[in-house]
């Protein structure tokens, strides 16, 4: 896997530093053949993700990835190069949708934006932060669309 962006060296984000508009783009991934048999070998079974001649008299015409495994990849791209948020990136609850299928040989770009901050009324150490991304390849086409619900944290929950 290569990632074309690292958030190893970038100071962790709370809840006080993320604000309603903030947006990011991540590196890049180039996912081919190998890897979307590796995965539906061990996730995703079905023909279309694992048999080339299957997956030619699929719906999609020839071999196509799993949504989930651009999902996996969308995190990946996410983790690290996106946000960097203190705790990291744990999720509670969203929508995904997959417009279009990823191919061998698409490059993958995750690029987001912050759409809503609501701090917590009974844990008053976070907040959960809804983030819409957009998952695209090499030509621009969206190949998962999600708003995802992050728990975030507080700074003065670090010293708490």
């Amino acid at each position: 896997m290569q990632d074309s962006s690292d958030n190893a060296h970038k100071s962790p984000l709370y809840l006080e530093d993320i604000t309603v508009g903030l947006k990011f783009q991540t590196g890049t991934h180039r996912i081919d053949e190998r890897q979307i048999v590796d995965f539906a070998g061990q996730f995703d079974p079905q023909p279309l993700h694992f048999s080339a001649k299957a997956a030619e008299e699929s719906f999609f015409g020839g071999l196509v990835a799993s949504g989930w495994h651009t999902a996996a990849i969308t995190m990946r791209l996410m983790v690290t190069g996106g946000p960097p948020l203190a705790g990291g990136m744990i999720g509670v609850g969203g929508t995904v949708e997959w417009p279009r299928p990823t191919k061998p040989g698409d490059v993958l770009q995750v690029e987001g934006e912050v759409v809503s901050i609501t701090p917590s009324k009974s844990h008053p150490d976070r907040g959960i932060v809804a983030i819409r991304t957009e998952t695209k390849n090499q030509r621009g086409d969206a190949v998962q669309l999600m708003t995802a619900k992050l728990l975030m944290f507080r700074r003065s929950a670090k010293t708490a």
